[in-house]
């Protein structure tokens, strides 16, 4: 089976895990970046950051501590983000949709 044709037969498993990683990473570049950059920084890398990761730091801001600081929750919201795509991993498992080798 080659690599295109897995991605195409699999599309329900890959699409949902590639935005979930994609999501991670962009949390991971905002919680570097916001420990060098000003928070009301006009760059636009700094204001994609924040444009495409507000949503989940909203809803992981619901469940967390006002106290907590800003990075510490975009940090806890890259770890639900990690234990979601474990948790649809596993689900895919168990269902027996997983890609085969």
């Amino acid at each position: 089976m080659s690599a295109s044709s897995s991605l195409l037969t699999y599309w329900y498993f890959h699409l949902p895990n590639f935005v979930l990683a994609a999501l991670m990473y962009t949390l991971f570049g905002r919680i570097i970046l916001g420990m060098v950059i000003d928070r009301d920084s006009k760059n636009y890398i700094w204001r994609f950051f924040c444009q495409s990761t507000d949503p989940i730091v909203r809803v992981v801001a619901f469940v967390t501590p006002k106290a907590a600081a800003p990075v510490i929750l975009w940090g806890f919201a890259f770890v639900w983000l990690f234990w979601i795509r474990i948790a649809l991993y596993a689900l895919f498992a168990v269902l027996g949709l997983t890609p085969r080798l």
